[in-house]
């Protein structure tokens, strides 16, 4: 079955709201099998809706329209949808009753538009609204089904999945389900990856493969449709070994939510090993980036920001004499301040930032430029130079990432 998923709402064009239930409901329904093809955004306008349903009727089989089923004169889903296939709209007995109810508790007069909210389509199957008054509706037609679904994330995600999937499974069954793998992937450019596995992405059926970038890393989504789990994750360990054999230098965990650094401070606490910082051009972003994550206490005490020469020299005990002559924008700067953090926090590890982040260069360097030391507990202090682009916060956002991936390649020995 293919779908498509139809949002209406003006506030949705003009940006004043983020269209989230369609993420939702592309994974919920990729979750039972079904196919989504197409996502669209409609204002509150009749005849703009009524031309996007004809595109719809002709591309896809179940068509899910969110938002528009309120008591206001812009709430005209269901009357176009009802125009559009040619049935008429009606009362709802059970959802007149909590309307009713509703307006009882709260010692209110119900005004007569509220009774909108509780028209469903004639032969339809009405959706009950647990934590709304709006009616939801499943219409089974000839060729195309439609479902209506209320706008407000807090309403239309337990009516789908309390009332609107059930009936899914039910009169739609299907054997076939789609399982997704999300690869991430750090130090490698999402044209770079596509590149290295173009005969893959060329020519793939099932598994299918897709990246997305996202701020300093790609991720890939590997999707297989099958009939069980066995299947599925045949398929996609089929799949991941051969991605991996390309680019497993970059790959350095799983998931949508799973971060770098909640990788790294997992390495941390599974070889109990500690760490500390000491930051310049960061500014504490690293260390604000480690206080995220609950529980990072265990293998992080504390550590140092030294944004000027002065607190480099009185924080860290660096020598003035070698800022001076080496600069802070400097290798010999990176190194002395992750071994001066390293020994006087005591820990395993010790990364440094320093660097520009501009607007302007600094000491003749170019902004981007960025020196980030590891030092570690009995072994030579690692610094690598880098040039990073953009503006400030994304060079200092992209240092950030650069450190903790130098920490996780050297708890797993591959630097």
């Amino acid at each position: 079955m293919k779908a498509e998923i139809i949002a209406v709402g003006t506030e949705l064009l003009l940006g004043q709201v983020v269209n989230t239930n369609a993420t939702f409901l592309s994974e919920k329904l990729a979750d039972m099998g079904i196919e989504v093809y197409f996502h669209t955004v409609v204002g509150d306008n009749p005849a703009r809706l009524e031309e996007l349903l004809q595109l719809a009727d002709q591309r896809s089989e179940l068509i899910i329209l969110c938002g528009g089923l309120g008591p206001t004169d812009d709430d005209l889903t269901k009357n176009v949808l009802a125009d559009h296939i040619g049935v008429s709209l009606v009362q709802n007995a059970a959802g007149l009753e909590a309307l009713k109810a509703f307006f009882a508790q709260r010692q209110t007069t119900m005004t007569p538009n509220n009774l909108r909210q509780i028209e469903t389509l004639k032969d339809g199957i009405p959706l009950p609204n647990r934590t709304g008054l709006a009616i939801g509706c499943l219409y089974k037609g000839k060729k195309n089904n439609y479902i209506l679904l209320p706008g407000p994330p807090s309403e239309l995600k337990p009516m789908f999945i309390e009332q609107a999937r059930p009936l899914l499974e039910k009169e739609f069954p299907t054997t076939e389900k789609l399982t997704s793998r999300v690869l991430r992937f750090f130090g490698i450019g999402e044209s770079k990856l596509v590149t290295d596995l173009a005969d893959m992405i060329e020519n793939q059926t099932n598994p299918t493969i897709a990246p997305y970038a996202k701020p300093n890393e790609v991720t890939l989504r590997i999707t297989a449709k099958t009939e069980d789990e066995a299947s599925a994750k045949a398929l996609l360990d089929q799949a991941e070994s051969e991605i991996l054999a390309k680019v497993g230098e970059f790959f350095y965990g799983y998931g949508e939510e799973n971060s770098l650094v909640e990788v790294v401070v997992d390495l941390l606490k599974e070889n109990n090993l500690s760490l500390t910082a000491a930051e310049s051009l960061t500014a504490g972003e690293f260390q604000a980036t480690l206080g995220k994550i609950a529980g990072v206490s265990e293998v992080f005490p504390g550590g140092f920001v030294t944004y000027s020469k002065a607190t480099k020299a009185s924080f860290l005990g660096i020598d003035s004499g070698l800022l001076e002559r080496e600069g802070v924008v400097s290798e010999a700067c990176a190194k002395a301040m992750a071994e001066s953090a390293l020994v006087l926090a005591k820990t395993d590890f010790a990364l440094s930032f320093t660097g520009v982040a501009g607007p302007d260069e600094l000491e003749g360097k170019a902004r981007g430029t960025v020196f980030i030391g590891l030092a570690q507990r009995g072994k030579t202090t690692i610094v690598t130079e880098n040039h990073f682009s953009r503006d400030r916060s994304y060079i200092r956002h992209s240092s950030v990432m650069k450190g903790l991936d130098m920490l996780r390649r050297s708890i797993l020995n591959k630097i």
